[in-house]
C-alpha cells in the first residue's frame, strides 16, 4: 500500500502555492513559518469544552438554527471520512413527532491545534446547518462567521501537510 501524498491538502491551490509549500518542507522552514503566526495550541480539550465553544459560536452567528445535540472530537473521523471534521442530521418519528439532531465530530487531531484553525472548522461545520453544499451561499456563511476564513483555510492546509511531513507542532 502506497503511503498518502502529504500534499494533497493543498492539491487545488496554484502551483505557486504548491511550490512555496514544498520549499518550506524541503528546508525545514514549515514548522517556523505556521509556530510564528500561531504561537500556541488552544485549551479546549474535553468533549463538553468543545461543545460550549461551539455553541458560543452558534448562538452568535446562528441563532435561528435548531440546537446541537453532539460536539465532539472523534479519532475516527479522518481513516472513516478523508475529513477534518463532519456535520451531521440525524431524523426520526418518536412518539408521533418529528425529532432532528444535529451533530459535529472534529478529527482527534486537533485537540492541539490553534484556536484560529479550530474556530475555522466549526464555522465550516456549523455553516453545513444552513447549507448543505459547498456553493457561494456557504462561503458567504463561512466568512460571515470568521472573516479570514479562507486564510485560515490555506493556513489549517498548509499545518495538515506539517503533520504528515514533519510531525506535530503543539
Amino acid at each position: 500500500m502506497r503511503a498518502a501524498d502529504p500534499y494533497r491538502y493543498i492539491a487545488g491551490y496554484p502551483e505557486t502555492i504548491q511550490s512555496q509549500a514544498r520549499q518550506l518542507v524541503t528546508t525545514d522552514e514549515l514548522a517556523a513559518w505556521i509556530t510564528c503566526r500561531y504561537p500556541t495550541a488552544h485549551d479546549i480539550r474535553s468533549h463538553k469544552a468543545l461543545y460550549d465553544y461551539t455553541q458560543s459560536l452558534k448562538n452568535r452567528f446562528l441563532k435561528q438554527t435548531p440546537p446541537l445535540s453532539k460536539v465532539s472530537y472523534d479519532d475516527k473521523i479522518s481513516v472513516l471520512l478523508h475529513a477534518l471534521g463532519a456535520h451531521s442530521r440525524i431524523s426520526r418519528v418518536q412518539g408521533g413527532r418529528y425529532k432532528a439532531k444535529q451533530e459535529i465530530r472534529i478529527d482527534a487531531r486537533f485537540k492541539q491545534m490553534p484556536e484560529a484553525f479550530l474556530k475555522m472548522i466549526l464555522v465550516h461545520e456549523l455553516a453545513h446547518i444552513r447549507e448543505r453544499e459547498h456553493n457561494r451561499a456557504f462561503y458567504n456563511l463561512c466568512c460571515y462567521m470568521e472573516p479570514d476564513y479562507h486564510q485560515l483555510e490555506l493556513h489549517l492546509r498548509l499545518y495538515m501537510v506539517q503533520l504528515e511531513t514533519g510531525g506535530s507542532l503543539y
